[in-house]
């Protein structure tokens, strides 16, 4: 029986080629799906010696069957196989950039864009309201960016009191916000300050344009291409 045992191992193979140990170091790498995995964490769940999986792990590399990324917050490097995107967690989501650092550039740009949007226009919004306004005017149509990433955003520039976080009352500017519902506004002084530079720029331009109604997201006119709208956020 034993003899019959070991003539019959070789057909246990993988048909891909891999040897045994390194299938069971892709099987791990691949139960981890979008999280990624270290090489510690595999050692842990397969009890294989980290020399094996070091060699696995190249074998894979060198395959394209897996890919190594960096956590944005842990130094470790981890894997994933080749067909997966890392989760948001892993990755950093929209705020880093391929290469796991904080794209601080693109964050300062959202962050004037939505300051602007707050001075000139929406006044006080929701992070939901910020968000369906700044789709529909395209200025995320390339982007990834989600409601929850605009409403983390939005907390950090009230942690630089750069806007204020209040809760609706349902009066007055809040009338179309939900009571108690938490919203946010630049401090009256900034929106004040803003509001005494008038000109021709000084609100946005869209009411006057004359071809509002062929004006789509994505659209031959556009928001994302009208140089009016852009000077407007410049300005």
């Amino acid at each position: 029986m034993s003899l019959l045992q070991k003539r019959k191992r070789p057909e246990s193979k993988p048909a891909n080629g891999l040897s045994e140990p390194d299938q069971v170091v892709l099987d791990a790498i691949k139960s981890k799906g979008e999280n990624a995995i270290t090489k510690n964490s595999i050692h842990l769940e397969t009890k294989l010696s980290k020399h094996i999986i070091t060699k696995c792990i190249k074998k894979l590399k060198d395959l394209s069957m897996i890919n190594e990324v960096k956590h944005v917050q842990v130094k470790e490097p981890h894997y994933i196989a080749a067909d997966i995107k890392p989760s948001d967690t892993v990755s950093g989501g929209v705020w880093y950039d391929d290469e796991g650092h904080l794209d601080t550039s693109y964050i300062d740009q959202l962050k004037d864009a939505f300051l602007k949007i707050l001075q000139r226009e929406l006044t006080v919004t929701t992070a939901e309201g910020l968000y369906e306004f700044i789709k529909k005017i395209g200025l995320i149509i390339n982007t990834k960016c989600t409601s929850q990433q605009v409403s983390e955003l939005l907390g950090l520039m009230v942690l630089e009191n750069l806007i204020i976080e209040v809760k609706s009352s349902g009066l007055g500017e809040y009338y179309s916000i939900p009571v108690g519902t938490v919203c946010y506004r630049c401090p009256d002084g900034n929106l004040n300050q803003d509001r005494s530079k008038t000109g021709a720029l000084a609100s946005v331009p869209c009411g006057l344009c004359p071809r509002i109604r062929e004006c789509t997201p994505g659209g031959l006119i556009s928001p994302a291409t009208c140089v009016y709208y852009t000077k407007w956020l410049e300005f």
